[in-house]
């Protein structure tokens, strides 16, 4: 009895020392060597200030009063200056990543895909007159898996451009530039599709033409 203790008392001790400690320092101190960036969550900084994980998407809006609450609750608008992610169900918190769940028969998702259209045509057809229902990109509309997915398609940002260009007094080919030049491609040139990392852009953009 005492025999089986001791061993399965050493099983543990070695097992929480080999796979608890030092596996993971070994794999971290690899990672560290070899992709120092990545390893610490590919953090994007500007001027030495922390502004965001390449990783992770987050909000590009203005936060004004909601009418009638005093100041007390707000709520976000998005800001016209900058080019939009995809819609998120946890507002981009990547400690809590996860999408609604609701299937296409659900009259809540429908209602949710709707507001959301609704709300892109809103934000972009201004400064598009020619843009229509059928002309929105389904990420412009929808959530991703996790919720803070960095990037959005191409054609998303295409459309998204036309403000950018107008809002930000630019060129809409200057624009459409800074799209291409943040633009990842697909994985091994084979899988997924190309898309445009938001926030590398967004700052890209404030390089180009400061928002002020």
């Amino acid at each position: 009895m005492r025999r089986d203790l001791v061993s399965s008392l050493i099983a543990v001790v070695f097992i929480t020392v080999v796979f608890g400690l030092a596996y993971p320092l070994a794999f971290t101190g690899v990672a560290q060597v070899l992709f120092p960036g990545k390893a610490d969550g590919s953090r994007v900084t500007e001027d030495g200030k922390l502004v965001g994980s390449s990783l992770i998407a987050q909000e590009f809006a203005k936060h004004p009063p909601k009418p009638g609450t005093h100041g007390r609750k707000r709520h976000a608008v998005p800001d016209p200056r900058y080019f939009q992610p995809r819609p998120s169900q946890t507002g981009y918190d990547p400690s809590v990543t996860f999408f609604s769940n609701l299937g296409p028969n659900s009259k809540d998702e429908r209602d949710e895909v709707k507001a959301n259209l609704a709300g892109y045509l809103k934000l972009n057809q201004r400064y598009d007159p020619g843009l229509t229902t059928a002309d929105v990109p389904v990420d412009a509309i929808t959530q991703s898996g996790s919720g803070v997915d960095p990037h959005i398609s191409q054609a998303n940002a295409e459309i998204q451009a036309h403000r950018i260009a107008a809002v930000r007094h630019l060129p809409l080919s200057q624009v459409t530039s800074l799209i291409s030049d943040n633009t990842d491609g697909r994985f091994l040139g084979l899988f997924g599709e190309p898309g445009v990392n938001v926030l590398e852009l967004n700052l890209a953009l404030d390089k180009e033409a400061p928002a002020g």
